[in-house]
């Protein structure tokens, strides 16, 4: 006589978890130059869908995915991440293939195209907000919203980049680690990557939190310096000025990696573009202000 109520507990606390967890699957886009591994959290709905959009370059998403930001954004529509060319499971690449932003503009709306998503919001983090800018320009008609979070500019060369500044002490740890393990080796590169991490939180605890919890960044030396190769001459600033879709511009107020300045002009460059600063974060608001994000971002998505 005991055990069915328990039983009866059990089953309905395990219903209610799996009707609050989005459904996950998994696949690849295959293209004439890459096989492009994606993700998807929710289902198709009514509401606008979401391409997250990573950053690096030479990244795979695995950055994005340490905590549940996705999974409760997907509550409410599809979510949809992916590995850009050459990382992560989009290592499948046709020899010579390139690695200019034009390619990554088509691989991203092959993922697109795969999932017949006509109009989409695009959130770009980081260099994904670059690419994000970059798509939105080839092709304004699939863009429903566009999200830049921690976004460069649209050129590199006015970039605001602080961490010299500020971290002198981690970037001469980072000399000396370079040194040691050879300069232009892929250790050395990791390494620096993860000093790089380091050095763009505001929380120390929520740092030490996500550098102790990520096993592998998922970078690829060589794919970043081709993309910033290609990319160094890149200036999209002309084009923004032609956005018509509704844009949010998101910034840490002490991301020290691309300084706040760069996200009040990215707001004030693009019509009727709005602004959030998020106060007690550097880089990466999604995990520092997870709550808060996801509040911001759903009310903009709405």
């Amino acid at each position: 006589m005991i055990k069915w109520p328990i039983v009866s507990i059990l089953f309905t606390a395990c219903a209610v978890l799996f009707a609050q967890t989005p459904n996950h699957a998994t696949g690849i886009v295959h293209t004439e130059e890459v096989d492009i591994g994606y993700e998807t959290f929710g289902v198709p709905g009514p509401a606008i869908p979401v391409i997250a959009v990573n950053g690096g370059p030479g990244l795979s998403h695995a950055y994005m995915v340490q905590n549940d930001v996705w999974q409760r954004v997907a509550k409410h529509r599809l979510v949809v991440l992916y590995d850009q060319r050459g990382t992560g499971v989009s290592k499948r690449m046709k020899p010579g293939a390139p690695q200019t932003m034009d390619a990554q503009v088509a691989d991203l709306d092959a993922v697109r195209g795969k999932l017949g998503l006509d109009k989409v919001a695009l959130v770009g983090d980081s260099y994904g907000g670059m690419l994000s800018m970059a798509y939105a320009v080839a092709h304004p008609e699939h863009v429903a919203k566009l999200v830049l979070s921690d976004s460069p500019p649209p050129s590199w060369k006015t970039m605001v980049h602080l961490l010299p500044e500020v971290f002198p002490d981690i970037e001469e740890q980072d000399a000396a680690e370079e040194k040691k393990l050879g300069e232009s080796t892929d250790a050395a590169a990791r390494a620096s990557l993860r000093n790089h991490f380091r050095m763009i939180f505001y929380s120390p605890e929520k740092c030490d939190a996500y550098m102790a919890n990520v096993d592998d960044l998922g970078f690829e030396p060589k794919v970043a310096e081709a993309v910033q190769q290609s990319t160094a001459d890149l200036d999209l600033t002309a084009k923004l000025a032609d956005f018509r879709f509704p844009t949010l511009v998101i910034t840490g107020r002490f991301d020290m990696n691309v300084a706040p300045l760069t996200a009040w002009r990215l707001a004030h460059a693009i019509p009727g573009a709005k602004i959030v600063f998020f106060e007690k974060s550097g880089h990466l608001p999604a995990y520092e202000e997870p709550e808060r994000y996801v509040e911001v971002l759903e009310k903009f998505l709405d």
